[in-house]
């Protein structure tokens, strides 16, 4: 039933203080006790100044007046960045699934390879189908983010995965029941739909912290370590099980994965950005800054590409191919270190600056793994080169995004974020037919010049390109 209006109290001038009850409702925060006083002129009850405290009352029978004592609450300090982010209601329900809806993302391809080569007994068939699919999502995926920017993740998301999900269940189908080469094509080119659950995870802490760049620096921080710890135990999971079951199951492990992370993620609807149905920017491709700043993904993505092609040479030509995932590993291993590490720090200075003295850094360490191998050709001394190499990564990237995030214009955060990863797959695919090459004509100790030159390239385009395009 409705509450009742507090009735006036009659008191005389030496009324005993009474502690009443704190009003019933909803509160985000626990109400502090509150007290109230009664004057001595018309008896009416006014509340006291509310404080966070603990009270303890002291009665003297002699005089019948009350004391009471306040003893203050300290306020509790979160222990590390990363506590305060996951204290928001929500977060942890959606960076769960998140994780979960990442982890196929290094599963997909390496299960298509095992799957499609084991049945066609061919390598070459096999790497062009998974080229096809990453052309493919290179194409589709800023549409769909665009879409996720009108419409909202949860109503462009659960569909997008289902539909890419019926395309690596064709493809599973096709490899199985023997279907045209040309099948594969068209059964993987259909998973191009997979939305970038990293991307909208970021867009998802942007949008919390908006007014806080520190809580964000550590928001990306954060995913940039889990993208690294996907891209290490993705490939490592989707190998076990095609090999230790059967072919097909990387892919459908994978799929259930990808589909349960999404709805889960999804569910999470008081952390999700609030849809821009009309927004009045143009494209973020057009946006001030961006272009120099895509094709230094564009040439970040080519480290990645080339180190993990040429890696596997290398492993191989010594007799040790079946370690190259552990050795590549170790690279992510260092960058998700550094990455857990960066989000706890805070940098001072431009992000532009901080940016080019990570490509720079970036640049010197990726020279570690070609002194390795040039000066000692042991797979040892390369995985210990290789793990700090990685430890620049993360910096630099989780410095990237950030610059994406701020020239990304409003309204289309998870287009500009998911450009951003489509810079990285394309210059993947260029880095791995560059390291490759190098490698057939030269040897795979050379090939480790590739990665080398490709963070020169990204520094030398922060450097001259996008500070031009600033003083423009």
């Amino acid at each position: 039933m409705p509450r009742q209006p507090s009735e006036q109290v009659r008191t005389p001038p030496s009324a005993v203080a009474r502690e009443t009850p704190a009003p019933a409702g909803p509160a985000l925060r626990p109400h502090p006790s509150r007290t109230t006083r009664t004057d001595g002129t018309d008896g009416t009850a006014h509340p006291t100044r509310t404080t966070d405290t603990t009270s303890t009352t002291d009665t003297t029978s002699a005089t019948g007046s009350t004391h009471t004592t306040s003893t203050a609450r300290p306020a509790r300090t979160p222990l590390t960045p990363y506590h305060r982010l996951f204290a928001v209601p929500g977060a942890r329900a959606f960076t769960l699934g998140n994780l979960l809806a990442r982890l196929p993302s290094g599963m997909f391809s390496v299960s298509a390879v095992i799957m499609i080569a084991g049945s066609r007994g061919s390598y070459a068939l096999a790497g062009a189908v998974t080229a096809t699919g990453l052309a493919a999502t290179a194409l589709v995926a800023p549409w769909t983010a665009r879409l996720v920017d009108r419409h909202g993740q949860a109503r462009i998301a659960v569909p997008a995965t289902a539909f890419a999900l019926l395309g690596s269940l064709a493809l599973l189908l096709c490899v199985r029941l023997g279907a045209p080469d040309w099948t594969l094509f068209a059964a993987y080119a259909a998973t191009a739909t997979t939305p970038n659950t990293g991307g909208m995870s970021r867009a998802r802490w942007a949008h919390l912290f908006r007014d806080d760049p520190d809580a964000v620096h550590t928001a990306n921080s954060f995913e940039q370590a889990a993208d690294e710890l996907c891209f290490m135990l993705g490939p490592v999971c989707a190998a076990f099980l095609c090999t230790a079951l059967f072919p097909e199951a990387g892919t459908l492990a994978a799929g259930v994965l990808l589909m349960t992370g999404v709805l889960v993620f999804a569910a999470q609807r008081s952390t999700e950005p609030p849809p821009q149905r009309h927004p009045r920017s143009a494209s973020p491709v057009l946006a001030p800054g961006m272009p120099p700043l895509l094709l230094g993904f564009l040439a970040t993505g080519a480290v990645f590409g080339s180190m993990e092609v040429v890696t596997i040479a290398f492993a191989d030509a010594h007799g040790h191919r079946g370690a190259a995932g552990a050795v590549l590993a170790l690279q992510a291993a260092g960058s998700c270190a550094a990455g857990l590490l960066y989000g706890t720090l805070k940098p001072a200075g431009p992000a532009e600056r901080r940016h080019r003295i990570g490509l720079a850094a970036m640049t010197l360490t990726m020279s570690l793994p070609l002194l390795a191998a040039s000066l000692t050709g042991s797979l040892a001394v390369l995985a210990g080169a290789l793990l700090l190499a990685g430890t620049a990564t993360a910096p630099t990237m989780v410095t990237g995004m950030a610059l994406v995030q701020r020239r990304t214009p409003e309204g289309r955060l998870n287009e500009g974020m998911t450009l951003a990863v489509t810079g990285l797959l394309g210059g993947i695919a260029c880095g791995s037919a560059l390291g490759g090459w190098v490698v057939e004509r030269f040897s795979s100790t050379a090939g480790y010049a590739v990665p080398i030159a490709a963070a020169a390239t990204a520094l030398i385009l922060s450097l001259l390109i996008s500070g031009r395009f600033q003083r423009s």
